[in-house]
């Protein structure tokens, strides 16, 4: 009997040191996967990194939560993308900016190097991390500014950028050698929404969107009607659905399309507003873009 109640007392020593124990390091909240993604690369397992939207979540739409509040109150560093692509959470990082380290990797990007956005006047494309390029500036700037916060792993965080940044440019060229295989009259992407400016311009693809640049603009008979005609003219293979965005939008376009007599395929899904499932090669920038870049290829060349 005693060591019945000996095993019992020390099971529940055992579960109570459990579940009190505390995660001790410092903590970074992101806002989207794809940023998390990247801090992760920056910091390895030194820092605990939250990211507050995962698969599938368009960012544009993207309403702060209770639990998102606290965990961007406990964070000891926020960090978001900027160019209003997190439109409902601009006066959160305000607020949060006059207690804590709070900054937007678009900060980090050369101002020449943004595309200027024919949504809204003066503003610009946030769709920063789809030229490769110019994702490594504003990764590299990140790092940076993490290297001055946490001082005590600069060096280990200016070693991970470094063999980061080594991975996206090998995954630059490797980009560059995939879309090379589709023919120079169908180098055209149709997406849900335009969201893939830096990406046409960087590798040589003329890009079109139902909407504009965020999901918030609305579309209409309108849009899809012009959209239906360019495609028919050019005679276009296939146009994409994305994971952010609902399909019905672009079906109704390949609905259109057959009615007009030209037969569009849908070309697959793309990842564009952020990542894949955590866990999946897709859950990783990297993984993302290859996949991107597959499908695309696959279904024009």
């Amino acid at each position: 009997m005693k060591k019945i109640i000996l095993f019992c007392v020390l099971a529940v020593f055992a579960i109570s040191c459990t579940e009190t124990k505390k995660d001790d390091r410092p903590h970074i909240v992101c806002t989207t996967s794809i940023i998390g993604d990247a801090v992760q690369n920056l910091v390895g397992d030194t820092i605990k990194v939250t990211s507050l939207m995962g698969a599938g979540v368009d960012p544009h739409l993207y309403k702060a939560t209770q639990g998102d509040i606290e965990a961007l109150t406990n964070a000891h560093v926020v960090i978001y993308n900027g160019l209003h692509l997190e439109g409902k959470m601009g006066e959160i990082f305000e607020k949060l900016g006059k207690t804590k380290p709070t900054f937007a990797i678009a900060e980090f990007v050369p101002k020449n190097l943004l595309i200027n956005s024919t949504d809204f006047q003066g503003a610009e494309d946030p769709h920063i991390w789809f030229d490769v390029t110019v994702w490594v500036r504003g990764v590299n700037g990140l790092s940076k500014k993490l290297q001055e916060t946490f001082p005590a792993y600069a060096d280990s965080i200016e070693a991970n950028r470094q063999d980061y940044a080594k991975e996206l440019y090998y995954l630059h060229g490797r980009i560059v050698d995939q879309l090379n295989q589709i023919p120079a009259d169908q180098r055209i992407m149709i997406t849900a929404h335009d969201a893939f400016k830096y990406f046409g311009k960087q590798y040589g693809m003329e890009v079109r969107g139902l909407q504009g640049i965020s999901t918030t603009a609305e579309y209409g008979l309108q849009d899809v009607s012009e959209l239906v005609k360019y495609i028919t003219e050019k005679k276009i293979k296939a146009i994409f659905v994305e994971s952010s965005v609902p399909k019905k939008s672009i079906e109704a376009v390949i609905e259109g399309c057959r009615e007009s007599g030209h037969d569009v395929k849908l070309g697959g899904e793309l990842y564009s507003d952020a990542l894949g499932s955590a866990g999946t090669p897709e859950g990783t920038y990297v993984g993302m873009f290859d996949h991107n870049v597959k499908v695309i290829t696959e279904a024009l060349k």
